[in-house]
């Protein structure tokens, strides 16, 4: 029993441990979330797996064995213990009882045995009886069918139990360590995987899953398996004919359901079946589940800017999601990898607009991954976003998926796009206009002149601090201040430092507006002041944000994709019989108490003693007030007819 006990205390923590922690996901979103030491620590102890690791099957089949053992031998002892009256106890068993009485009657034990035998009858007890020397037995059971409790609630772990081993992946597990199956790591088309990491048809348990876009199909379905995948193959063809997803006001999705076609060799039409979360469509054996929904290859069209060579005319990339183009640029060869595509975004709205939730609009999700395999994560927004009033292009950037996403905002001009803020950047990279710049700005705010010693020094000085500026960002002046400077006057080092660069690129600026004709005799106005403070914030990201290029989502066409989860499993009915199995079992243990009770009537000298005795099969708190009821009544009944 404690080994039992034990047992079912393990498989439980780990059944727990195997539905709390998510089985079979990429390696990666692990490493993400716990960490590499972590990772490892839970991947030895095939925390990932639980269910297709050795030791959790170890004690799956010992405990099996066991209980199993356990019901052939303990249930022919209960069956016969349920029907054998036990006539032949003695008296001085019946005396050790710890529920027993004792009383005479001047009936015979002939009528005796008849009068208590009904009464208890009435009672609901089968009665036997039988004569001895010298004495009459009369031995009553009821609750009987409670120990049947033992038997279904041990028999209904050996059949969860097969169950479970019918639909678990042992055989898989076995193929595997044959070398019969190689599980696949790489990211290759369907109709590249080798035969040895396909499963067939005849594979009798499974569950998989496999996203179909729009107006697609699939006759197959993906079984992660640990860091890799094997391909499943379906004896029809499911297609997707339309998806549909409902949203609430927050954005969140509140339902989505799919209008699937299945075309099977062996049916004369295709059949048609909407399902939804939660009603899936089972066929042949074969449960389809609407788990998820995602992209299904998006057409996107991509407005491109150099951020090298802002001057540049800007490309146009027709891209497709999850499809990867390659771009040539100043830095280098890139890869862009478009990931995903949202056709709108809700966020909280902004506070005093009156509204809970605004929508940013249709936003586009890539990587930039470079020559040496280094990749950032992007998402930029097609619509303008507002802040205070005024009007941005948002890109966020992050360097890996655990981190939150570092937006760039990018403010737009009067005619909706970034043309002034190109322009404004390309003449904040010339160096020749900077360094001109710097020498007006030398010899008028620091009253200094071309045949000062210091005057180059110092003009070069002022070039480099606004390149590394333009190139690398606010950070990189900061740091710059900090080294040349000693600790206590860093804070008025990076003030200066940050004045001048503002001073070059006011400048700057001001040489923008005149190159497009706008009468400055007046100065700069408030709007044209905060454009210049709002593009300034930009260029001080710019070296941080790391990308070459900025991307403008332009057009696209969005394409859905419905995710589909697709289980045979011929041992749930089983397991499903084991629970029923399991719940009769605990109602017949708790409900059904079994009682046993003798009458021991002797005659002596013209009169009959009688022994009453009684026992439970467990002892409860209401069986002392049961017996005292039952005591009395035969009193009565053994003396009543005396009368």
């Amino acid at each position: 029993m404690n080994l039992a006990i034990t047992l079912l205390v393990v498989i439980a923590i780990a059944a727990i441990i195997g539905t709390v922690l998510q089985q079979n996901q990429p390696y990666n979103d692990y490493i993400i979330k716990f960490g590499p030491y972590w990772f490892e620590v839970f991947k030895g102890l095939g925390l990932f797996d639980i269910y297709g690791t050795g030791w959790f099957w170890l004690l799956l089949g010992f405990l099996l064995i066991s209980t199993t053992i356990c019901v052939y031998r303990n249930t022919p002892a209960i069956i016969r213990d349920m029907r054998h009256f036990r006539l032949d106890v003695q008296e001085k068993s019946l005396r050790a009882f710890k529920h027993r009485d004792e009383w005479q009657s001047e009936l015979s034990g002939e009528v005796l045995v008849t009068t208590l035998g009904t009464r208890l009858q009435q009672h609901g007890y089968q009665v036997r009886h039988k004569q001895h020397d010298g004495y009459r037995m009369v031995a009553a059971m009821r609750g009987g069918l409670g120990r049947l409790g033992y038997i279904l609630s041990h028999l209904s772990i050996v059949v969860i139990c097969l169950g479970g081993a019918i639909d678990g992946n042992l055989p898989l597990k076995l193929a595997e360590m044959r070398g019969e199956i190689q599980i696949e790591k790489r990211n290759i088309p369907v109709s590249e995987i080798a035969a040895n990491s396909t499963l067939g048809t005849d594979n009798s348990s499974f569950r998989g899953s496999v996203e179909i876009p729009e107006g697609s199909r699939a006759n197959f379905v993906f079984l992660q398996v640990r860091d890799g995948y094997l391909l499943q193959q379906l004896p029809f063809t499911v297609a997707l004919e339309d998806f549909r997803i409902e949203h609430y006001p927050s954005g969140m999705p509140k339902s989505f359901e799919s209008d699937l076609i299945i075309i099977d060799p062996d049916e004369k039409e295709p059949l048609r079946q909407t399902i939804k979360v939660n009603h899936p469509w089972v066929y042949k054996g074969y449960a389809i589940y609407q788990a998820s929904f995602s992209d299904g290859g998006s057409e996107i069209k991509l407005k491109a800017w150099s951020l090298d060579k802002p001057d540049a005319e800007p490309l146009l990339i027709d891209g497709v999601v999850k499809e990867t183009n390659q771009l040539v640029t100043p830095r280098g060869d890139y890869a862009l990898e478009v990931t995903d595509f949202k056709p709108f975004n809700v966020f909280p709205a902004e506070e005093g607009s009156g509204k809970e939730f605004h929508n940013y609009g249709p936003s586009v999700i890539f990587k930039l991954r470079a020559a040496n395999g280094e990749a950032r994560e992007y998402v930029n927004y097609q619509v303008p976003i507002s802040v205070e009033g005024r009007h941005f292009l948002l890109s966020g950037m992050r360097d890996t998926p655990a981190e939150e996403y570092r937006f760039l905002h990018i403010p737009i001009d009067s005619d909706g796009g970034i043309n002034r803020f190109m322009r404004f950047l390309t003449l904040a990279r010339d160096r020749a206009l900077i360094e001109r710049i710097a020498r007006r700005l030398t010899t008028s705010d620091f009253d200094m002149t071309p045949e000062d010693p210091n005057f180059n020094d110092f003009v070069t000085s002022l070039v480099e601090l606004q390149q590394l500026f333009i190139n690398e960002g606010i950070d990189a002046v900061v740091e710059l201040a900090e080294r040349r400077v000693p600790e206590e006057k860093h804070n008025e080092a990076i003030s200066s430092y940050i004045k001048l660069v503002q001073g070059l690129l006011g400048s700057v600026y001001v040489e923008l507006l005149q190159g497009e004709g706008i009468d400055l005799s007046e100065g700069v106005d408030a709007t044209q002041a905060q454009y210049f403070d709002d593009a300034l914030n930009a260029f001080s990201l710019l070296g941080p944000y790391g990308s070459p290029m900025f991307l403008k989502l332009e057009e696209y066409k969005h394409v859905e994709a419905t995710g589909l989860q697709i289980a045979r499993a011929p041992g749930q009915n089983i397991v499903y019989l084991g629970c029923v199995m399991l719940m009769a079992g605990v109602f017949f243990m708790f409900y059904l108490h079994h009682r046993r009770l003798w009458l021991r009537i002797e005659e002596q000298d013209g009169h009959a003693t009688i022994l009453l005795a009684a026992a439970g099969h467990r002892e409860r708190s209401d069986f002392d007030h049961e017996f005292e009821l039952m005591c009395g009544d035969l009193r009565q009944h053994s003396s009543a007819q005396a009368n």
